[in-house]
């Protein structure tokens, strides 16, 4: 992923009040349900930081976050890095409500080159890592709750 690439953007309208889909984004318990099972804590909190390993094959990833801006069943976003590799990025989720239920956007920018090299740093693997969660486990996970599977 390159600082010149369009930012990703993923969205997806879940049948869900925007509370609930907030908690989906913002308390760990259900986090580690649908995105990345060994987070080790998460508080949707301007500043809060957290650290966890990512393994991909011979590859081991690890991932530092850190909560840069908060709207409270709105908007969460934290900068994403990688602890010994180069490169910079900003996550964003936005909700929208649309009367009983709630659309998600998000965006993936870069605000510094990632390694293209590295297969999993490529603008296709992230577009379809974030497609993957986000309308695929997220959607699977919200459905599951609601008793829809």
């Amino acid at each position: 992923m390159k600082k010149s690439d369009s930012p990703i953007l993923v969205r997806e309208t879940f049948d869900l009040s925007i509370e609930l889909l907030w908690s989906y984004l913002t308390e760990r318990e259900l986090m580690v349900q649908w995105y990345f099972e060994n987070i080790p804590e998460f508080q949707a909190v301007l500043g809060f930081e957290t650290e966890f390993v990512v393994e991909n094959e011979e590859r081991v990833f690890p991932h530092c976050w850190k909560v840069i801006a908060v709207t409270p069943l709105k908007k969460i976003s934290y900068n994403w890095k990688y602890k010994g590799y180069a490169g910079d990025s900003n996550v964003t989720f936005e909700l929208r409500d649309l009367g009983g239920k709630t659309e998600l956007s998000l965006t993936h920018e870069v605000l510094e080159d990632f390694n293209d090299e590295i297969p999993e740093f490529s603008i296709a693997s992230c577009q379809a890592g974030w497609t993957y969660f986000i309308k695929e486990s997220l959607k699977r996970l919200v459905d599951q709750k609601a008793g829809k599977e």
